[in-house]
């Protein structure tokens, strides 16, 4: 019976290389890929046959982490295995945490990979050296990773703009919902990016959201 897998990854390159690894190997199905833990939650709804999903964590709309929990909530019997580049512990903690069964560096090798699929779902736990290194420290000390808010100060209208800016309209929408003009609404969002340390919508509504500013 060949092993069902899942991806998380929104990068398109990595995502095609992590497919590259898995084609070597006949003993292995991919059966679908998404580009975030949204989407991965919608199609694991849609068919949840799937022994093992290999997730990102820095994802759009929903992380790895979150989806993590998200899917060790769900669908118990499926095995996650982290595939990314951040080795930082926090990521390796809450990763763990969540209920990652496995945390691999990307530039894992093909056959690495592939033991760590077989070792994890028959109960190991496959971690790359460095990152078993670091998780048994963590053990050892356990860190105290506060889920701390940074502290931000938006004003009253630019927290409006921005929860707008978050449902998809533009500068001239928001403008005409708030009465103001669209110039306006560019100036306050420069201020939004300035305060939030960012460069872009996406960027800022995230920061908004994980920052408990917004309603994600």
């Amino acid at each position: 019976m060949k092993i069902k897998i899942a991806i998380a990854e929104d990068n398109s390159f990595l995502l095609k290389a992590v497919r590259d690894k898995l084609a070597i190997y006949p003993d292995l199905e991919l059966k679908f890929w998404a580009m975030n833990g949204v989407e991965l939650l919608e199609k694991l709804e849609q068919d949840p046959n799937v022994h093992l999903i290999l997730m990102d964590i820095e994802m759009p709309k929903m992380n790895g982490i979150d989806a993590v929990e998200k899917v060790a909530q769900k669908y118990p019997q499926i095995k996650m295995i982290m595939l990314t580049v951040f080795d930082n512990d926090e990521h390796i903690f809450k990763a763990i945490q969540a209920g990652a069964h496995g945390y691999f560096l990307k530039e894992v090798d093909p056959p690495a990979l592939h033991q760590g699929i077989l070792d994890t779902l028959e109960g190991g736990a496959a971690m790359t050296p460095s990152i078993a290194m670091k998780a048994l420290k963590l053990l050892r000390n356990p860190p105290n990773f506060e889920d701390t808010k940074e502290e931000i100060n938006l004003t009253a209208r630019e927290i409006e703009i921005l929860e707008q800016t978050a449902k998809g309209l533009n500068y001239h929408q928001i403008g005409e919902n708030l009465f103001i003009s669209p110039k306006t609404v560019r100036k306050h969002i420069e201020n939004i990016y300035a305060k939030l340390q960012v460069h872009n919508k996406m960027e800022a509504v995230q920061k908004a959201v994980k920052n408990r500013i917004i309603e994600g």
